[in-house]
């Protein structure tokens, strides 16, 4: 199977044109061509690209351009906003944009607790009539998504980076994985998926980052693998360990099966976005 990692960004520098609402922790620019060079370098086939939030907010023209140029390269996920009235539109004209794959809620305030509200219904609503996995950042609001998935059972919800707040610069927190028993609960609804990005930015450890071992089996053991998605979170994670190290650290693991291995590091992720990547485009 290939290896797919399940959520990397790419931007250009702030300008007029596009101009940037807030930063992200990494280089002043990552082009589509400098993150398919990485790849390239350590053996990743393809990837979800992300549209960064804190940079370009529901704005994903950009993350459209590089998949336009490495159209084989990179599946797209686009913020979408739950508040805005029109929000089911915005969904039905994103999934006729070549690459689209999935949405994204940023679960931050002030946006809604209320598993009931009515934007993000909209928004679940509209993903699963489309069959786009609906990527929620939800940090401190593990319980809200739990009812959101109970409360759209036929939507594919995907929780980004093991629903756990990490680190842009080290040391990793002392308390990193307390609320592991929340992340463990969501297990109990089939249509919950997991991102496992920037683990390693968790560690206390260093490379090859041995410590992130037993939580992570842990999750392996309640999602089972085919709901697990392996990714770097890359330029995020860039000020605690560089790509390679961010993908090695999986491949070279023995505490994983070659088998393991081939649905974490892709299989999963084709099975929930029904996407593969095309290596040489």
């Amino acid at each position: 199977m290939p290896i797919i990692d399940a959520q990397v960004h790419a931007y250009e520098h702030d300008r007029p044109g596009r101009p940037w609402v807030g930063s992200l922790t990494g280089p002043k620019a990552v082009n589509g061509d400098a993150m398919v060079g990485a790849m390239d370098a350590v053996g990743v086939d393809g990837a979800l690209l992300v549209s960064p939030f804190s940079m370009y907010r529901y704005d994903a023209s950009y993350a459209i351009e590089v998949q336009q140029a490495h159209p084989g390269r990179f599946g797209l996920i686009k913020p979408v906003d739950p508040t805005d009235p029109g929000v089911a539109d915005t969904i039905d004209a994103w999934k006729s944009v070549p690459g689209a794959v999935g949405v994204r809620i940023m679960m931050r305030d002030p946006m809604s607790r209320d598993p009931a509200d009515p934007g993000i219904a909209r928004v679940l609503t509209a993903a699963a009539r489309h069959r786009l996995p609906v990527n929620i950042l939800a940090w401190g609001r593990l319980d809200q998504a739990l009812a959101l998935a109970a409360r759209h059972p036929d939507t594919q919800i995907v929780i980004d980076h093991l629903g756990l707040q990490q680190p842009h610069h080290p040391p990793a927190p002392a308390d990193a994985w307390d609320v592991l028993p929340q992340v463990l609960a969501l297990a109990a609804q089939p249509n919950i998926a997991i991102k496992i990005t920037g683990a390693c930015t968790l560690s206390h450890q260093p490379f090859p980052y041995a410590d992130i071992w037993d939580p992570l089996a842990r999750i392996f053991d309640a999602f089972g693998l085919h709901r697990c998605l392996w990714g770097t979170d890359w330029t995020r994670a860039v000020e605690v360990l560089t790509y390679g190290q961010g993908v090695e650290a999986f491949k070279m693991t023995d505490r994983l099966s070659a088998e393991d291995k081939a649905m974490l590091l892709g299989g999963a992720l084709e099975r929930v976005y029904r996407w593969s990547p095309t290596k040489h485009d």
